[in-house]
């Protein structure tokens, strides 16, 4: 029989396909699953742990208390299954649930931080523009003032071109002007310090999605949230390590509980056990 050139090009696409398809299910069937017992109801989460392989070990160790942290309370270092008995301490609905602080109130930590693990160009960031040809910003940036602007994107931009006066400026408008309009979102993120790696495939923050919270760059500890729809103003900011494969329902009940002004749910919702299958 005859092989004709296409014939074998489509051989090899398909070989293709179900080599990378087998891979993808090779890794996920590899996933650890965080099942996570709450007094609403059980969650159980597969951990990305090829995406974020020093985030998922860290919910781990925490998790069944193979992991050193401090106690907020005694200042001691301490092991203990970390989340156990912690409650989700912020929620907003039509938005995300968020846990593991061990003080309640959004300002507890084990001890540490650690970096974020995020590719942006997995993410594709650094092939969108961050701003408009009619100079406005692209709203993944989240930029809302003048001031968040300037800091934001001005002032690297005047900072890296020595620009430090009206007359500076106007000698260098058409540099500055190139400049703006060729940076990418990836590019201003950097700027506000945000460090990306390669080699490793993101996740962008979708409903369901597991992230870690933090306060900025690399402050990443113990707290993290559930998204409950998708949240694509984050992207590139939190490393994404996980989504809810059963239990959807639960995380969403706990979204519509009764809050206080400080977004605490009024009644505590209460994890009462998180414990890995693998």
């Amino acid at each position: 029989m005859k092989t004709t050139m296409k014939t074998i090009f489509i051989i090899t696409l398909l070989f293709l396909f179900g080599i990378n398809g087998f891979a993808e299910q090779k890794e996920k069937e590899s996933n650890p699953v965080a099942v996570m017992v709450t007094t609403m109801g059980t969650i159980e989460i597969e951990l990305f742990q090829h995406a974020a392989p020093e985030t998922v070990p860290n919910f781990i160790g925490l998790a069944e208390g193979t992991k050193s942290y401090i106690d907020q309370k005694n200042g001691m270092e301490t092991k203990g299954k970390y989340f156990d008995g912690l409650i989700f301490h912020r929620v907003i609905k039509n938005f995300m649930i968020q846990g593991g602080d061990p003080l309640g109130n959004g300002t507890g930590n084990p001890g540490y931080t650690f970096k974020d693990e995020i590719n942006a160009d997995s993410l594709g960031l650094g092939d969108i523009k961050a701003l408009s040809p009619q100079g406005q910003p692209n709203p993944l940036l989240g930029i809302q003032s003048q001031d968040q602007f300037n800091s934001s994107i001005l002032g690297p931009i005047f900072a890296d071109l020595g620009i430090s006066s009206q007359e500076e400026l106007d000698k260098r408008s058409e540099e500055l002007e190139s400049r703006l309009f060729s940076l990418s979102i990836k590019n201003v993120f950097e700027n506000m310090g945000y460090q990306y790696q390669t080699g490793i495939k993101s996740y962008e923050p979708l409903k369901g999605y597991l992230a870690m919270a933090n306060s900025g760059p690399n402050t990443n500890g113990s707290q993290f949230f559930i998204n409950l729809i998708d949240t694509p103003w984050l992207i590139g900011k939190h490393t994404v390590f996980g989504k809810v494969i059963e239990g959807m329902e639960v995380v969403e009940a706990i979204g519509n509980v009764a809050t206080d002004s400080g977004n605490k749910p009024k009644k505590d919702v209460v994890i009462k056990t998180i414990t890995i299958r693998r």
